[in-house]
């Protein structure tokens, strides 16, 4: 893959494609996995790990807390987990990098560690939201030290002086809760109960919910807004319940601010947990065939999840894609999409699938260029994310000679024809994906720091090209190179 300094050419589609890809484990799936093993009652072993920047900063993060992790294969993918004694090693200074996951799913556990624990990462990180979720740690009796900016990283988090019981303690013990907006539990059996505005990420709540097994007594949580993204929220229940955690979830349809989630206490299982591939990455290649023509088929579709990623389904039809099943001869499931390089405008509320936005942009704009407008809601929450994809998305859409507004919550794409340009990635994968799928109808175009994509895709430049141009002559055909392995892969479709 190129430096950071060098931009990175994007091939522009030689022709209509046709190729098979398979892709790595989800991030997301790879995060909540990793973590319940670090707490579960015996030891876990994970297949399909993700192995990417943010999966490494994790696993590094789990290995400071007590946790450890042994490779079973030589790409580091199938992990033996060994839970952390409790309690958890505490007094280390954890880098998230630019994960959220990391920066937001690891602080509650300092609460069960024998030293506080300092948060820091990359300067972006220290731009990204955390207020709420501190809020809410502080109610459940955290002592809570921003370092910096009030609110955001760097930060130290341990258990304060009226920190609740937490799994590693006696039994016997007083349970109680009296930090400001905590609840003193009058029972050792009542949940404790905490409040968190997860307006700008649905991030804080999946961290509570997480933390909530090892709470004696377990956890109630209100959401006091609306939550964006709410499929990983329910991502993190299912990854709670498949590990035998009990968990009551709101009903369906449920109002925005009248939301509670309880969780009750126990530790999770280990045993072998088996991790999807990333649907949200898939919809950057199947999105290829509707502006290259052709198709593309994303191999080992799950046959039932909780991803955004699967909503490619219904969303790339909106744009003038077609999209099958297609069962393999081995039995397992491929997602094929097809299209003839002709798109269609698209207005959608896409709250709970806003980390598809980019590749939607991508579509949109060259949807522009033919002629037809776009709207995209439901999606504020996205100014929060690596960088204000927003803002990011107007302005690299305009770079190329678009028309793109922001919106109050989302943007507005009208038509206007495109021109080659440098496009910039802001260190945001989901960036880079954007610009790689403009580069495919516009010749010319260059990517800043595509090196970002190792966040979730590591190899996706190799990946990208093989897809355009198929694998190189004499390589392995899932991988499209002979000599160095990758977690994912292209080859022709048949």
């Amino acid at each position: 893959m190129p430096p950071a300094s060098r931009p990175w050419s994007a091939p522009p589609a030689p022709g209509p494609l046709d190729a098979v890809v398979e892709l790595p484990g989800s991030k997301s799936l790879t995060a909540r996995a990793l973590l319940l093993a670090a707490v579960a009652g015996t030891p876990t072993t994970l297949t399909g790990v993700l192995r990417s920047r943010d999966t490494d900063l994790m696993i590094t993060a789990l290995r400071q807390l007590g946790a450890d992790a042994t490779a079973l294969d030589p790409a580091g993918t199938r992990l033996r987990i060994q839970p952390a004694p409790t309690p958890l090693t505490g007094g280390g200074r954890i880098d998230c990098g630019l994960a959220g996951t990391v920066m937001r799913f690891l602080p509650p556990l300092a609460l069960l560690a024998d030293a506080p624990v300092t948060f820091d990462g990359d300067q972006a990180a220290r731009t990204r939201p955390l207020a709420p979720l501190l809020d809410a740690l502080s109610a459940l009796g955290a002592h809570v030290t921003c370092l910096g900016e009030p609110g955001h990283l760097p930060v130290t988090v341990g258990p304060g002086e009226n920190a609740p019981l937490l799994f590693h303690a006696p039994p016997c013990a007083a349970p109680t809760s009296t930090a400001p907006g905590g609840t003193t539990r009058a029972r050792p059996d009542e949940p404790h109960r905490v409040a968190v505005d997860a307006s700008s990420s649905s991030q804080f709540l999946s961290a509570l919910l997480l933390l909530g097994p090892l709470l004696p007594g377990g956890l109630e949580v209100t959401a006091t807004g609306p939550v964006p993204s709410l499929p990983h929220v329910t991502m993190t229940v299912r990854a709670l319940r498949d590990r035998g955690v009990r968990v009551e979830a709101p009903a369906t349809g449920a109002p925005a601010g009248g939301r509670t989630w309880r969780v009750h206490p126990g530790r999770p299982s280990g045993g072998e947990v088996a991790i999807e591939p990333d649907l949200s990455n898939a919809g950057t290649f199947l999105a290829a065939a509707l502006i290259a023509g052709g198709r593309v088929r994303v191999g080992h579709w799950p046959e039932r999840t909780t991803q955004a990623g699967d909503a490619w389904r219904r969303l790339l039809p909106l744009l003038g894609g077609e999209v099958q099943e297609v069962r393999e001869p081995d039995g397992s499931l491929s997602l094929q999409a097809q299209g003839t390089g002709r798109l269609r405008g698209i207005e959608a509320d896409l709250s709970a699938t806003g980390e598809l936005v980019p590749v939607l942009a991508a579509l949109a704009a060259l949807a522009g260029a033919q002629g037809h407008a776009s709207r995209l809601t439901g999606i504020a929450h996205l100014r929060g994310h690596e960088t204000n994809r927003l803002a990011a998305l107007v302005t690299e859409i305009n770079r190329l000679g678009g028309s793109a507004r922001e919106l109050p919550d989302g943007l507005q794409i009208t038509p206007a024809p495109l021109h080659p340009a440098t496009l910039n990635t802001y260190a945001d994968h989901r960036m880079a994906a954007f610009a790689a799928l403009i580069g495919l109808s516009v010749a010319g175009v260059k990517v800043t720091d595509v090196v970002c994509t190792s966040k979730t895709l590591p190899g996706f430049t190799r990946m990208w090209q093989d897809m355009v141009e198929g694998p190189a002559q004499g390589c392995d055909p899932i991988v499209g190179r002979a000599a160095a392995p990758a977690p994912g892969g292209v080859h022709g479709a048949s």
